[in-house]
């Protein structure tokens, strides 16, 4: 790839780094879109709804802290309170009391979360299917996916060796 130093906007703009993390960018905005989009029409949930319902089937019993979705999703946790609030109320999880803090209360599927969590799959599967791998060559699908694996694993651990900033 081209190292050449940037001295203007043109060959910021042109620089072969920036245009492929540019591409990805736009790609990711693009398929949340419509990904996160069937969702809401096809299910009734938006895409962060899906992700924390997704959070929480994999920690199983007896659920997850209200702190723990909160940086498995990034979210303030104000932001998770919101959310899980809402998700509440909807009837897609319970708070229930954490075996190992009394004081201590922990989010977990009720019966409709765990029918729309699988519902919602079978939508996005079909989806990530249609729009993530089919147009990608056969022979690029699994290094592809194996590339995305090693750049979420290596952003995640710089973001988990940085202090918190307030």
């Amino acid at each position: 790839m081209d190292e050449a130093p940037i001295s203007t906007a043109a060959e910021a703009a042109q620089h072969e780094l920036i245009l492929a993390f540019g591409r990805l960018q736009g790609a990711a905005g693009r398929l949340e879109h419509l990904l996160g989009r069937a969702l809401e029409v096809e299910c009734g949930i938006s895409h962060l709804v899906y992700e924390v319902l997704l959070i929480l089937g994999r920690a199983g019993e007896p659920g997850l802290s209200m702190g723990a979705i909160a940086r498995e999703q990034v979210l303030t946790s104000g932001g998770v309170t919101r959310l899980v609030d809402r998700m509440e109320a909807a009837g897609l999880v319970e708070r229930a009391a954490d075996p190992g803090d009394r004081r201590g209360r922990l989010v977990r599927l009720t019966a409709v979360g765990e029918e729309t969590v699988v519902r919602a799959s079978r939508v996005h599967l079909e989806n990530i299917r249609r729009y993530f791998v089919e147009p990608l060559p056969e022979a690029h699908r699994e290094q592809f996916a194996e590339d995305l694996r090693i750049l979420s694993h290596a952003a995640r651990d710089v973001l988990s060796r940085r202090p918190e900033r307030a």
